[in-house]
């Protein structure tokens, strides 16, 4: 046990302490429940956004397979490198309950005929299909990264806040209740113990006064 002073100052301190110990633990666990709704509430827009993902990307595939399959594989990929641009995305941040996570603004990845850069005279309606899928599967790819971060983010910060929790219910408080019963004993047996000796005292105190008192009367008597 740490070493702890037993006086009723450092047992007014110490119950502070615990006071204040367990209202922390009081508002982590209100923290924790809230962000394991918002956990679970992310996590169903997750799950249904893998599902929408794994249709687009069969979709995308087929569409690939079917134009390789008809169309001139030159067409193909010339309109594929015709295609090829970069993508910005613009990243900030928000909080939820606290905790950090992506917001990721962006335009729609689909694009017209004409703004995907490749002759239409040279190419098929499957080609434009197929760029059209892949271009979906890549706003899908771009939204479920952006949520998956934040059920990430919020999954690491619940366990941290769990990890604080246990930390004050199964360390911290105990440790804070053991020194303050252990002041209070100490407080207790002091008490005890000065009880004792002002009893001995008192009794001391009343057999020198009947001594004197006897002693005076037998002066007064002789």
């Amino acid at each position: 046990m740490e070493q702890v002073h037993p006086t009723r100052m450092e047992l007014i301190k110490k119950n502070g302490q615990i006071k204040l110990a367990e209202q922390g633990r009081d508002l982590l666990r209100q923290k924790m429940d809230a962000l394991i709704q918002e956990f679970f509430h992310i996590m169903i827009s997750v799950s249904k956004s893998r599902e929408e993902l794994d249709i687009a990307a069969i979709a995308a595939q087929r569409s690939l397979c079917v134009a390789e399959a008809v169309d001139d594989l030159t067409a193909l990929k010339s309109a594929s490198f015709a295609t090829k641009r970069a993508l910005t995305l613009d990243i900030r941040g928000k909080n939820i309950m606290g905790v950090p996570v992506p917001l990721v603004e962006r335009k729609t990845v689909t694009k017209s005929v004409l703004e995907r850069g490749y002759s239409m005279i040279g190419t098929s309606g499957r080609i434009d299909e197929t760029a059209e899928r892949y271009e979906t599967e890549l706003d899908l790819i771009i939204g479920l990264a952006e949520t998956e971060t934040s059920l990430r983010r919020l999954g690491d910060e619940i366990q941290m806040n769990r990890r604080r929790v246990n930390a004050l219910e199964q360390v911290l408080i105990p440790e804070l209740k053991r020194q303050a019963k252990y002041i209070k004993i100490a407080i207790g047996e002091r008490e005890r113990e000065d009880l004792y000796r002002l009893k001995k005292v008192k009794k001391i105190i009343e057999q020198n006064a009947k001594k004197k008192k006897q002693t005076a009367a037998s002066v007064a008597a002789a």
